[in-house]
């Protein structure tokens, strides 16, 4: 392949990268590399593709045109092609293109890609320097590693889920089950694109590529900051909901107001302990925002009879002039409104479709105007050409099935 073509602008314009995962975690990342100007061929099969694309609420209905909510959420700056690895023709094809590639990313369990005759090994005897990345649950080794899973077994398995919930004061409740998707996104997401990264510094260094192993499980676990500290101090995690970060004292918590709102104490230092009872007059609560044991327990009973005395609007300008770390818990729709998140323009509308814009900012790289999910097989033709292929052979291509 000699046209190398790539998303204009951006710090990895250049940067060409083959994407083979479906659903959440690897669209995700490469949706977050394209949106630095990496040029992402997303390579689907010739039957359903990427199952998300009627996923979710406001799915495609059976028989009509477009794509779901969600897929088009996830896989903005990408384009696609359609290929039936099965057939040899279309590993043929991929390897083609594998040969001029920086980056791979697969989803499979361990061992399919290399079944497809299109593994590492595979691909790094034509080019060496390829980084090719496997995000899977539990990682390529370990009695694990064939499991299926999702991101409440990830969550599970590595200690996080036992931590998310509620104490009543004499007893733990149930683990709630978070609403962002820590393994699918801290794990699957955000942790292979570090280690992609460096292996392409690396790369472009030295010549020679990596396979990186991601297992979303690990991701998971080397986060657990403050539940291993807890259990390396007294030999176990602190009961749910009763750790300093989950609600063990009364200066970091939540609190119930009036109207059924909520309020996110994070007061947890001892300035912004004190601006808060000042601010609902009760210095006598000031040296105590850290107890814990009975003591934590009344102070906490004190002050939650405090704020739920009052609504919500009657606490959100209190508590904003004292800055003392306590703000409303918002739904949602509220939060994509808040002026703070639209002052950072972080919804922003691509291909008609409401988003979220990309969760940093470069000076030097503006981010420039995206474009829309494509549609299944949009970029076949344009990907093959620059791959080498004519017309004919093309043609050929899709005539016995393999684009």
């Amino acid at each position: 392949m000699t046209d190398r073509r790539a998303s204009p602008g951006g710090p990895l314009a250049g940067l060409r990268i083959l994407d083979l995962t479906r659903l959440l975690p690897g669209p995700v990342a490469t949706m977050h590399l394209a949106d630095l100007g990496a040029e992402v061929i997303k390579i689907e099969d010739t039957g359903a593709g990427d199952y998300a694309r009627a996923m979710g609420p406001g799915e495609r209905k059976a028989g009509a045109r477009g794509d779901s909510l969600f897929f088009r959420m996830v896989n903005r700056n990408k384009k696609s092609l359609r290929l039936d690895l099965k057939q040899a023709a279309g590993v043929e094809a991929f390897m083609r293109l594998a040969k001029d590639a920086d980056v791979i990313f697969e989803s499979f369990r361990p061992g399919v890609v290399t079944k497809l005759g299109i593994g590492y090994e595979t691909v790094r005897a034509v080019n060496p320097r390829i980084v090719y990345c496997a995000i899977t649950g539990y990682g390529q080794t370990g009695p694990w590693a064939e499991l299926a899973g999702h991101d409440i077994n990830y969550l599970a398995t590595a200690g996080l889920l036992d931590q998310i919930g509620s104490h009543d004061g004499t007893a733990s409740g149930p683990p709630a089950i978070p609403n962002l998707q820590v393994g699918d996104l801290l794990g699957g997401a955000l942790t292979p694109l570090l280690g992609v990264l460096a292996a392409v510094i690396g790369a472009k260094a030295t010549g020679q590529g990596s396979h990186v192993d991601v297992a979303m499980t690990d991701a998971v676990l080397a986060h657990t900051i403050f539940p291993l500290v807890t259990t390396q101090v007294f030999g176990q995690p602190a009961p749910r909901g009763a750790d300093l970060l989950t609600g063990g004292v009364p200066c970091y918590g939540v609190y119930r107001t009036a109207d059924d709102r909520y309020l996110a104490v994070g007061a947890l230092e001892p300035k912004f302990w004190q601006a808060l009872c000042a601010a609902i007059e009760r210095p006598d609560l000031a040296p105590l925002g850290l107890a814990m044991g009975s003591e934590g327990r009344r102070v906490k009973g004190e002050l939650a009879a405090v704020i739920a005395s009052q609504p919500l609007s009657h606490w959100e300008p209190i508590f904003a002039d004292a800055d003392c770390c306590v703000t409303p818990i918002l739904r949602m729709d509220e939060a994509i409104r808040h002026p703070q998140l639209v002052a950072r323009e972080m919804v922003v509308e691509v291909g008609g479709t409401r988003q979220f814009a990309p969760p940093f900012k470069l000076s030097a790289w503006p981010w420039a105007t995206a474009s829309p999910a494509p549609i299944a097989g949009a970029d076949s033709d344009a990907v093959l050409k620059a791959a080498g292929y004519t017309e004919s052979e093309i043609a050929r291509l899709r005539d016995s099935g393999v684009i």
